[in-house]
């Protein structure tokens, strides 16, 4: 929500450096989602091993926020962005898998209620995770699209939005979310891209969310003629 996220969303970004790191390798990530019996879903990483690219210093020039044209409010390029940029760290607090255990149910309580029913905790590893849910990261309010321009990556234990192309100007910066399918309704997606599923879930599985769609209209059809 990141982000991922999904209904009201609301920040300021905040200045952020880096210096430049020359060495070879890094663990680069994979979203997963983690389902848990009761609480829904924590998005994570997966990490592999790629080649490194040097980081660039002030990381916020590259981006601003504002209206989105997807939902609520969103990050654009405010500068051409090569592919490969590491435009902005996924920042928040380290916490255990009990605290974000309890934060999940938190969040379902507060969508009953109408409040806010973003998700922004990501997987760090099998003891912590990383709940972005704070003003200073301007990163939570990137959407998803079914044909996202950013991809997201844990380097070193530090989650990145990188560029997956070229970027120009005044264009949404978004990713690929990686819902589960099971619980594909709770999450309709307004991306607007050709290959937009309906529901976000996450790439590979959206076949399987196509047949499941076709096949709840047909029932709908069938429901309304009896």
């Amino acid at each position: 929500m990141a982000f991922l996220k999904q209904g009201k969303t609301g920040g300021w970004p905040t200045e952020h450096t880096e210096d430049t790191d020359n060495s070879e390798t890094k663990s680069r990530g994979e979203l997963s989602v983690d389902c848990r019996a009761g609480v829904g879903c924590v998005v994570g990483l997966k990490t592999k091993r790629a080649i490194k690219k040097p980081l660039r210093a002030a990381l916020s020039r590259w981006i601003s926020h504002g209206a989105s044209s997807i939902h609520g409010r969103g990050v654009t390029a405010r500068v051409l962005i090569p592919a490969g940029t590491r435009v902005v760290e996924y920042t928040g607090e380290r916490i255990t898998k009990a605290e974000a255990d309890r934060r999940e149910k938190l969040r379902l309580a507060r969508g009953r209620r109408g409040g806010d029913d973003c998700v922004y905790i990501f997987e760090l590893n099998a003891r912590h995770d990383l709940d972005g849910r704070t003003r200073r990261n301007v990163a939570r309010l990137i959407n998803h699209s079914c044909a996202p321009n950013c991809r997201a990556e844990t380097i070193r234990g530090r989650i990145w939005i990188i560029a997956r192309r070229e970027i120009p100007p005044g264009e949404e910066l978004t990713f690929d979310y990686g819902f589960a399918l099971k619980e594909w309704r709770l999450h309709p997606c307004r991306c607007g891209s050709p290959k937009c599923a309906g529901y976000i879930v996450s790439g590979w599985q959206r076949w399987r969310l196509r047949r499941l769609v076709r096949e709840a209209r047909a029932l709908e059809k069938r429901t309304a003629i009896n």
